[in-house]
């Protein structure tokens, strides 16, 4: 297990430019994100961004955290589109900025629409398509009864995420307390 402090060469610079508590959390919400198979530095972005709840700017983010300027434009460019960090000119300023979202529940909802929902789709189109063709050629009733039998979970499972997407009702408020 790599754990927190964990860091590869490449690493290192930034790890440095950061107080060692700051880095800590960056990076652990960097392992978080690429753990769930986004990129880890759009959490490294978003950590950082949500830790120090001020309007940062591309330049900021890119002395902060060593990365290449085109790196940030794209990574904030990725985390807009998922909504979770918001691009804010501050008052005075002619640059802009990004702020972090903090409405968990609503980023966990988007995630499981646009991505785990279309994987369920794209699984069920496979399993009907699959079915099709076993009957076509004829195969086994036990292996066609099989692929039906998937395909009717993987129509459950779509049925399930749906209503949970629908009617997510999850008691946040003291998670929230924590996170103010």
């Amino acid at each position: 297990m790599r754990g927190y402090n964990y860091r590869t060469d490449d690493q290192d610079d930034a790890f440095d430019r950061l107080p060692a508590w700051e880095s800590l959390v960056v990076e652990g919400v960097g392992e978080v994100i690429e753990f769930w198979g986004f990129k880890r530095n759009m959490g490294r972005v978003w950590g950082l961004l949500y830790l120090r709840d001020q309007p940062m700017s591309a330049a900021e983010l890119q002395e902060a955290l060593d990365l290449s300027k085109g790196a940030v434009s794209m990574i904030t460019r990725d985390l807009e589109q998922w909504s979770v960090v918001e691009r804010v000119r501050p008052a005075g300023q002619s640059i802009w900025h990004f702020v972090a979202k903090v409405d968990f529940v609503e980023m966990i909802s988007r995630v499981l629409k646009e991505r785990e929902q279309n994987l369920v789709e794209r699984v069920k189109l496979g399993l009907a398509d699959a079915e099709r063709l076993a009957r076509e050629a004829k195969a086994d009733k036990a292996v066609i009864e099989r692929i039906a039998r998937m395909r009717r979970l993987a129509d459950f499972m779509d049925q399930a995420l749906s209503v949970f997407l629908r009617t997510a009702r999850l008691d946040v408020s003291k998670t929230r307390e924590v996170l103010k």
